[in-house]
């Protein structure tokens, strides 16, 4: 079985053209998968049936995983199978019958604007750290990008003239526009700082870390979270949080859905839907607490 999952993922890798986590999920869920059946006995995915597959699902039930892993792992076994049968390495899709369970839809954390401000006015120094954190956070927050996507950036996807980002995955590219605060911020770095950060004079990396390679994913999220403590800041944020407040606002202050969905990258409008109704509740909030006859 190690040999098949291997083998899936070179497949989804060079020819779905997947990003890294998503490689890396399906590893892990199959992997898990592995070691349930092994101790069953069963190392061939021939052998396996519908019910050892259900088995697997009532197992990680009973021990309490969470919804969500349960249901990302069984779209994780559905894309294996439908591999192997298009492979022509096993005769049936023994996942057919597997159903997800219903996630419960969380309320995304949603600062508000006064703390996002408070948040990005921390990193005020003039120290080449401060000045870059500085551009970090006014992009991340302009922009509502990833994470992964920020410490990706090459300084060929910045255009400060005009005031955009082209920000790209693995199966398409998008132009985000940025305002007046995080371009100052961006040329406040690019301008001198960067270069002297950047160890690899030839490197086209935008954001370095203080060793002068590319930022990573944990290095940003001890930054957000140490800029987050200073600013007195209870709500425990990530940078996931900014790209939420960036959308929350966004709808709030009068921006349609369809910008929204663009700009943060949602295939489907009703990921993006979710602002939308977070603005509703603002404002029926805002009428219980004022109307005079609620």
């Amino acid at each position: 079985m190690e040999q098949r999952i291997d083998a899936f993922i070179s497949y989804m890798h060079n020819i779905k053209k997947t990003s890294t986590n998503t490689e890396l999920s399906y590893k892990r869920d199959l992997n898990k998968l592995n070691h349930y059946l092994r101790g069953k006995g069963i190392l061939d995915a021939n052998k396996v049936s519908a019910s050892d597959v259900q088995g697997f699902v009532t197992y990680m039930e009973k021990e309490n995983f969470a919804a969500a892993t349960v249901s990302r792992t069984i779209a994780s076994m559905k894309a294996f199978w439908q591999y192997l049968l298009n492979e022509n390495i096993v005769k049936e899709d023994v996942t057919t019958g597997l159903k997800a369970p219903k996630i419960e839809k969380r309320v995304p954390e949603i600062l508000s604007e006064k703390d996002i401000t408070k948040l990005l006015e921390q990193p005020s120094g003039d120290s080449p750290k401060q000045i870059r954190d500085k551009a970090m956070l006014e992009l991340l927050y302009a922009t509502g990008i990833r994470v992964t996507e920020l410490i990706s950036l090459k300084t060929t996807d910045i255009n400060l003239t005009m005031g955009f980002i082209v920000c790209r995955d693995a199966h398409k590219e998008r132009v985000i526009p940025f305002g007046t605060k995080a371009k100052q911020a961006l040329i406040n770095y690019i301008n001198g700082t960067r270069d002297a950060m950047v160890e690899n004079k030839e490197s086209d990396v935008l954001f370095a870390n203080c060793s002068g390679e590319q930022m990573s994913r944990q290095g940003f999220w001890k930054i957000i979270k140490y800029y987050a403590k200073k600013a007195g800041i209870v709500a425990d944020i990530t940078p996931h949080t900014l790209r939420h407040s960036f959308a929350a606002h966004l709808v709030e202050n009068g921006a349609d859905l369809k910008s929204v969905q663009e700009m943060l990258g949602h295939s489907d409008i009703s990921t993006t839907q979710i602002y939308a109704n977070l603005n509703h509740n603002h404002l029926r909030e805002v009428y219980d607490n004022a109307h005079p006859r609620k």
